[in-house]
């Protein structure tokens, strides 16, 4: 696989050393069995898989290259180029300026663009609207591109299916950048509709088994469907996409249901599967399902508490935390200053989109076991200042250079 050009500051030497080891013991990646750092009081189970993925470190390669390439130019990003507040805020640092926020509300106006003007395309993508404005003013929409070749891969699928006359169901968070952005590479081929859960899905079957009248459809999924899309002709042929970092099961499931309902409307066989609903497997990005395999294998271990590290509007590291939840306490945060004392966290309810102050987390037994991991845009660095932070509550902070070189030698 390509190697990046990844800044040393979000570079860790433990977690470099343990994941070097593991892919040597493991490289068919088979093994989701968490890695256990044993300080005594204090045992760090971490993930097999998490941090960065190839998107995520295409991304920053490209987007550090280019401010070195283009001294006394004015770059812009479009939007977050991830979904992680350090990366932002050191692009930030070295100059570069946003043009939007992470909900596509305009915080520059085009308008005072020049074609002297560099901008970076975001690792999520962006609309077709937005590429053709950029042109418009004479910026190249390739050059700086990061846009991740997995969510490329899925408008590639989104083509495919579209050339077959079916339509285009896309699983994902409404207002999501990639959301935004597989949605107007979809709807400029096939009519288009996002669906962001089940329940949104069952509300669609409904259109599909004539259950509820055509013209409710266009309130209920208003700012979710493509110009002209005809709700009485357009979910008679049907494939299912996702937001590449959605929860695999969900979108698996998503797709078997919408499935079985074209089979009940129109008495499908095995054989005549295809003249309604598309075979278009998942696709899911490769570092979203092996994060996601890697939590399940994580979960398996008796513990006390997760933490799950990454940006608050990272949707991929929010689905961690949802797999996560269903067996033990678990802590959304964003870095090691949330961890006040051993007394206090400061983490994140991404339900209710709120920062919560939680007292006495940590247990008072010994040892203490904590479930680690963190999102694909989450540096490791920050992981391991995480864990350094964990273990100064217990005043063993020194034992992680020794654990570092026991992996590196081992």
């Amino acid at each position: 696989m390509k190697q990046f050009n990844v800044p040393v500051i979000y570079r860790s030497p433990l977690i470099s050393a343990i994941k070097k080891q593991r892919k040597q013991q493991d490289k068919m990646k088979k093994d989701f069995t968490p890695t256990l750092l044993d300080f005594g009081p204090i045992q760090v189970y971490l993930a097999r898989h998490f941090g960065f993925c190839y998107g995520v470190e295409n991304a920053i390669d490209i987007a550090f290259r280019t401010i070195e390439e283009n001294p006394g130019k004015r770059i812009f990003l479009l939007s977050e180029m991830i979904h992680n507040p350090q990366v932002n805020a050191d692009l930030r640092d070295r100059g570069v300026q946003f043009l939007q926020d992470t909900y596509g509300k305009q915080v520059i106006p085009f308008e005072s663009l020049t074609s002297d003007d560099v901008v970076i395309i975001p690792a999520f993508g962006t609309t077709l609207d937005i590429q053709h404005k950029l042109e418009a003013i004479g910026i190249s929409t390739a050059q700086y591109n990061t846009t991740c070749p997995f969510v490329e891969k899925v408008w590639n699928r989104s083509e495919q299916i579209a050339s077959r006359q079916y339509s285009v169901v896309v699983h994902g968070k409404p207002t999501h950048e990639e959301t935004r952005a597989t949605f107007s590479h979809a709807a400029v081929n096939t009519p288009t509709v996002v669906v962001n859960d089940m329940q949104e899905t069952i509300n669609l079957s409904k259109y599909i088994r004539q259950e509820k009248p055509a013209a409710d459809f266009y309130n209920e999924f208003a700012g979710r469907y493509s110009a002209g899309f005809d709700v009485e002709k357009d979910l008679a042929r049907l494939g299912v996409v996702n937001q590449t970092t959605m929860l695999a099961s969900d979108t698996q499931a998503i797709a078997d249901f919408l499935k079985q309902v074209m089979i009940d409307q129109y008495q499908l066989s095995p054989e005549t599967i295809a003249e309604r609903f598309a075979d278009t497997r998942d696709t899911l990005c490769y570092a979203t399902s092996d994060n996601q395999s890697a939590v399940y294998g994580l979960l398996k271990v008796p513990a006390d508490l997760a933490i799950v590290v990454g940006g608050y509007n990272s949707s991929n590291t929010s689905h961690l935390v949802e797999l996560c939840e269903t067996t033990l306490p678990t802590y959304y945060i964003s870095g090691e200053d949330k961890l006040i004392s051993p007394m206090q966290i400061s983490h994140f309810d991404f339900h209710n989109k709120t920062e919560l102050l939680t007292h006495n987390f940590l247990p008072e037994k010994r040892p203490v076991s904590i479930l680690l991991t963190s999102g694909a845009s989450c540096p490791d660095a920050i992981v391991e200042a995480v864990i350094n932070r964990l273990t100064s509550f217990y005043n063993v902070s020194a034992q992680i250079e020794t654990i570092a070189r026991e992996f590196e030698i081992n």
